[in-house]
């Protein structure tokens, strides 16, 4: 009792990922304290290098946008009419602090991971869930947040606040399932989230079957976010339909994870 083979725990991590992953979650949650204590140390690192497997991935996509001017490049025209024109009319040079250039620009993005623990929450879909919350990190260090959601809504971490992720994934293993499945009210909230932000691209990230068992319509809410993207867990019933009917009306992205292992190639099929 209160044991952790760490050698052991390694090999099945290499040897089959999901299944190292969700016996870290459950361990977790262990009635002895020294075995939770332990498995509650290991799994911050464990499940940020799942969320990784090749290193952390790229913030965001670089895209050329106008930007002042600088010695060396090219005069946008388009951009730096309104300086030009009047300058070429009065038969004068323009002022440099008019004209714009190409510039490359990385763009800021907020997201908020929205986790539905309602019914069973344990096991591989605590492990999915914590490396969910991995991934985001990795992807928006400076600006996410993790709110949880049963029937009512609680904040793992908000998003001005500053927080080690390994705290946030042993935060999001000690959860269990509770309640029903209050959808619009978790997306108001994360709506509510991401208004703390500044960021050009903001977005809601629902680990979830799309199921709601109550309170509101969650569509309306679903359409009032940014952009809402959907990771939905395998399973070929009508819970996954609903996910992707949900992303559908909101206008967002849709995919199916089929594990804790799959959440960063599912991550990336929809963070564009």
């Amino acid at each position: 009792m209160g044991m952790l083979d760490e050698q052991a725990l390694s090999a099945l991590e290499r040897h089959d990922p999901d299944a190292a992953l969700t016996l870290v979650a459950e361990m977790s949650g262990a009635t002895d304290e020294r075995l939770r204590r332990l498995a509650r140390a290991l799994a911050g690192r464990i499940m940020v290098r799942a969320a990784s497997p090749r290193g952390a991935p790229r913030p965001g996509v670089g895209r050329i946008q106008p930007t002042r001017w600088q010695p060396g490049v090219d005069i946008d025209v388009d951009e730096s009419m309104e300086a030009l024109l009047p300058a070429a009319l009065a038969g004068r040079v323009p002022d440099a602090e008019q004209l714009r250039g190409p510039g490359w620009t990385r763009p800021a993005t907020a997201v908020c991971l929205v986790v539905d623990r309602s019914g069973s929450m344990g096991g591989e879909r605590l492990a999915t869930a914590a490396v969910a919350a991995a991934a985001v990190a990795l992807r928006s260090p400076d600006d996410y947040s993790v709110i949880a959601f049963g029937s009512a809504v609680s904040t793992v971490k908000a998003q001005g606040q500053s927080r080690e992720v390994e705290r946030v994934v042993g935060d999001l293993l000690s959860l269990r399932g509770h309640g029903r499945t209050d959808l619009a009210a978790a997306l108001r909230a994360a709506a509510a989230q991401l208004e703390q932000s500044r960021a050009t691209r903001r977005i809601v990230l629902l680990l979830s079957d799309g199921r709601s068992t109550a309170g509101d319509d969650p569509v309306p809410a679903a359409r009032a976010v940014d952009e809402l993207l959907v990771l939905a867990p395998v399973g070929g019933d009508e819970s996954g339909d609903q996910a992707r009917s949900l992303a559908r009306v909101a206008g967002g992205r849709f995919a199916e994870v089929a594990g804790p292992s799959g959440i960063p190639a599912a991550v990336a099929s929809l963070w564009l």
